[in-house]
């Protein structure tokens, strides 16, 4: 809840409180209490957004409104003593539900926050189009559409910076009409994005306290959007690394462009492990093609901003759920990236892990509830059907990499999605305050080893069982 938020509620809310169990009120008061009602309602609207779930609190102000035109009112009669104990009971139980209401829709549909970073760098971010000429877009019917993709770019900038602040996405609406299309929930329930921060500024310079900066590639998961681990980019990037988040069109959430097109989801035919591993392809293709973008932005920024400030030496990638899957295939088929983590994500895609393992580092987060779901299968052709799609997995550990297991987490705790109501939490059973501060650690902790060559402080610390994770390590 923000602060002008929480002063609308409880003021009106006192002031409903003393106009029910006061003793007198008298129209001085009620004029006083109706004044401030409206300047903290104007005052909140202009400087953070009114949103349908301030209605309830906002129209408490009405109460003392109602108060002073009844008392005015030529008809208007005296109260009748035998019924006041009973009507002031009502009203009291009346105002009670309707306070809980007031507050609690506010709560359970948040502006949400994002942790401040706690790296040496302020975070800057940019963003792209591009359009790969070489690769006809395979989702729509006409001939010559080229595949176009949205990206966004988090990078150091210096303590001092100054600049407009992000917003979380650029369109809130078509982030909140994305949700409705795909969970078959309200739109409404999802505006409270369009008025999300975050702590990133927007085309500032770039920091010149390093020459340059290794450079980390983000793929989203199946339905999500390049925005979703804001929680995790920002910290990242304050600690000197520049992150590339992909929004891979046509299986995102939303991706609005700038001539005006905007392009959902698009749900495919079906969701076989065949066609999950086809439709891999087309993003491992993503990820090669933007990679090829960041080379060329690199040689020459018509900006001036990353020009030479970008380490292609020194690039690694991670993903979410099937972009956790790219990143895995990246790592395999893509000499240019270094290191990989995969968060949360089935090993779709055309290459197997071998026997050995990577010959690369790699790090594998899990949460409990996907990495041990078969044991809750009942389905016999099911449980064979995920038996075979887990031996994928057999060798992620070996040459000495990492398999890190949230306790009491889901599969989405690893982006923003839960930010969005604490509900998700709370039915989910798990805590993002612990979770997410986990995540980001140890994937700082896994980059800033094989990427900047910094000693390890926590994976070969922590290797066994713990109260919020598990972490192992394969044989060397």
């Amino acid at each position: 809840m923000r602060n002008l938020e929480a002063i609308v509620i409880l003021w009106n809310i006192a002031v409903l409180g003393w106009i029910l169990v006061g003793t007198e009120k008298k129209a001085r008061g009620l004029f006083i209490s109706l004044g401030i009602s409206v300047i903290v309602i104007l005052l909140q609207g202009i400087l953070e957004g009114i949103r349908w779930q301030l209605i309830p609190a906002c129209t408490l102000a009405v109460v003392p409104l109602y108060m002073l035109v009844r008392a005015r009112l030529p008809w208007s009669k005296p109260k009748i003593p035998k019924s006041s104990v009973m009507r002031r009971s009502i009203g009291l139980t009346a105002a009670l539900i309707y306070a809980f209401v007031a507050v609690a829709l506010p709560i359970l549909l948040p502006v949400f926050t994002f942790a401040e970073p706690t790296g040496n760098y302020k975070v800057g971010t940019t963003s792209y189009e591009w359009i790969d000429a070489t690769r006809e877009e395979t989702f729509t019917p006409k001939d010559g559409d080229k595949r176009k993709l949205k990206i966004q770019i988090w990078y150091p900038a210096d303590k001092d910076s100054k600049g407009e602040i992000s917003p979380y996405v650029q369109d809130g609406a078509l982030l909140a009409e994305g949700y409705h299309r795909l969970l078959d929930m309200p739109k409404q329930l999802f505006n409270n994005i369009s008025y999300v921060k975050t702590h990133s500024l927007e085309n500032v310079d770039i920091s010149d306290q390093e020459a340059a900066y290794p450079v980390l590639i983000f793929s989203h998961g199946l339905n999500g959007h390049k925005n979703q681990n804001t929680f995790q980019n920002e910290e990242i990037a304050s600690h000197g690394y520049i992150v590339v988040g992909i929004d891979h069109t046509y299986n995102s959430t939303v991706s609005p462009f700038s001539d005006g097109t905007v392009v959902y989801f698009t749900p495919g035919q079906d969701e076989t492990v065949e066609m999950m591993d086809q439709t891999n392809e087309i993003w491992v293709e993503d990820a090669k093609f933007v990679l090829g973008q960041v080379e060329k932005l690199a040689a020459y920024d018509p900006d001036h901003r990353f020009t030479g400030r970008m380490d292609l030496q020194r690039i690694g990638m991670f993903g979410h759920s099937f972009g956790g899957a790219t990143s895995t295939q990246m790592l395999m088929s893509d000499p240019r990236i270094k290191a990989a983590l995969n968060m949360d994500g089935v090993l779709y895609g055309k290459l197997r892990v071998p026997e050995g393992g990577f010959n690369k580092p790699f790090l594998m987060m899990s949460a409990d509830q996907s990495r041990y779901f078969e044991q809750h299968v009942k389905d016999p052709a099911l449980t064979a059907s995920l038996t075979d799609l887990f031996k994928r997995y057999d060798h992620i550990t070996d040459d000495g990499n990492y398999w890190l297991t949230l306790r009491d987490m889901s599969h989405m705790g690893f982006s923003d999605l839960y930010l969005t109501s604490p509900l998700f939490e709370w039915m989910g059973g798990i805590s993002l305050k612990k979770s997410h501060p986990i995540i980001n650690a140890y994937t700082l902790d896994f980059f800033n080893h094989f990427l900047k060559q910094e000693p390890l402080k926590l994976l070969d610390q922590n290797i066994g069982e713990h109260t919020l994770f598990t972490l192992e390590k394969g044989e060397k």
